[in-house]
């Protein structure tokens, strides 16, 4: 079912890499899978201890020193070659095979969020902190607890097969993923800013996501556009103060806001190519006025924009630029509107997603691989992938009687269970070493890129 997903030219990449396993299996590849589900069982335990240390001591973004210090101390004594304070926090470390081979990237963001944590478990979160000046709880409400402890497992087991090992591993331990605090950078962006993806560059990257609403132990994931490009709006309607009791005496930035809002609306409906790629335009706040009998003089509004295709982002930001202003110039009013751009959308590369789909059917069994639906939500994966191939799949952490009612991520009340960590390393490691092996034949064939 699932290549029904693909065109053809990819069906036939999947078919390709297919014929050449019994010949790789022959060379090895049983045992070494073998291995890898022995010392993956094996470091379990471990595993799940640092990631309930990790989210019982959750830290934001651009201060997760405590987390980078224990990561970064964690692939010293493996014996990698290791670098910190890379964006602030982060930690990247190399770890070289004991045969030739391409060089893969695993990533890891290890930030939390300021929710204040509402499940009750042993190990829950009491910390506080301060976000851009406001007090707050701190919570790994999405996960990056697991992510952070599931590469510290894979690092260990990859650094046990060393000989085994075809090539390069960069581990890249990142923080901030979830947005820098305001004035900083931060993220994928700032890594790859400070040489992230240098010395030596990656061939490819993979990146995997704890989800709820997922069943446990069960693996998403979809070729081309997977989650969105995301956007920050900001539009300024500048009026002219009145006497509430006078509207005609001045101009009302409220009423024009309200058609701004209504206006932008059609930009999705009716001036972009619905058939080519879904996009939203949500207007989050509007601001404006001190008191009931005052029409103000501006009106400030903020919201996001999503979107998956280049080309379209960049039309949406011309329309709703053009239409703030027009419908402001309808009334005497004028329309200031800013976009910044946040991340871009998180694009699965096509040809390595076909080349390493059996992989993650083969570790978590067919029948719990699925195509995942596209995400509105935003992924600074999607940094990497626009320097190198990039594979971002999703990792089920709900349990089957559960997933009518789980809390989502971000949510007070997001609960991982466990039991599907395991999965998510092991996924890890026989990307590595399937794509050492097959990344080669397909290269040699002229399909690899």
């Amino acid at each position: 079912m699932f290549l029904h997903h693909f065109s053809r030219r990819i069906a036939t990449i999947v078919c390709s890499v297919l014929c050449v396993l019994p010949n790789l299996q022959s060379q090895g590849l049983d045992q070494i899978r073998s291995s890898i589900d022995a010392r993956s069982k094996a470091i379990e335990s471990k595993m799940l201890t640092w990631r309930r240390d990790f989210h019982q001591n959750p830290e934001l973004g651009n201060r997760e020193v405590r987390t980078g210090k224990i990561v970064a101390e964690h692939l010293k004594k493996l014996g990698l070659e290791v670098k910190s304070g890379v964006a602030y926090t982060g930690v990247v470390a190399v770890l070289k095979g004991g045969k030739p081979g391409p060089v893969v990237a695993l990533r890891a963001d290890m930030d939390a969020l300021p929710v204040t944590e509402q499940v009750n478990v042993p190990f829950a979160s009491k910390a506080r902190s301060t976000y851009n000046g406001q007090e707050v709880g701190v919570m790994h409400a999405c996960g990056h607890d697991a992510h952070t402890a599931m590469l510290m497992a894979v690092a260990e087991i990859l650094s046990e097969m060393k000989s085994e090992l075809r090539g390069t591993v960069k581990f890249i331990f990142q923080p901030a993923e979830e947005g820098a605090p305001d004035g900083e950078e931060g993220g994928a962006e700032l890594m790859i800013k400070q040489g992230a993806l240098e010395n030596p560059t990656p061939d490819v990257i993979f990146g995997l996501h704890v989800f709820a609403g997922v069943e446990t132990g069960k693996i998403t994931f979809r070729p081309g556009p997977t989650m969105a490009a995301v956007d920050f709006l900001k539009i300024v309607i500048k009026g002219r103060q009145t006497h509430g009791a006078k509207p005609w005496a001045g101009i009302d930035p409220i009423v024009v806001s309200s058609q701004v809002v209504m206006g932008l609306q059609t930009i999705e409906s009716r001036q972009v190519d619905v058939t080519k790629e879904p996009s939203i335009i949500t207007v989050g706040t509007m601001h404006g006025g001190v008191r009931n009998n005052i029409i103000p003089d501006s009106v400030e509004m903020t919201g996001t924009i999503r979107s998956y295709d280049d080309g379209m982002q960049e039309q949406m930001h011309a329309r709703i630029k053009q239409t703030s202003e027009y419908i402001a110039k309808a009334s005497g009013a004028s329309a200031d509107v800013s976009i910044r751009k946040q991340y871009p959308a998180t694009v699965n590369d096509d040809k390595l997603t076909a080349l390493m789909s059996p992989t993650l059917q083969r570790v978590a069994g067919s029948e719990n691989v699925s195509t995942a639906q596209k995400q509105t939500g935003a992924e600074d994966f999607s940094f990497y992938q626009k320097k190198i191939p990039g594979m971002f799949f999703f990792l089920g952490i709900t349990p089957k009687e559960n997933l009518a009612t789980a809390a989502a991520n971000h949510s007070p009340q997001f609960y991982v269970d466990e039991l599907g960590l395991l999965v998510g390393v092991r996924a890890l490691v026989n990307l590595v070493f399937d794509y050492a092996a097959l990344g080669k034949t397909a290269s040699a064939s002229g399909s690899k890129k």
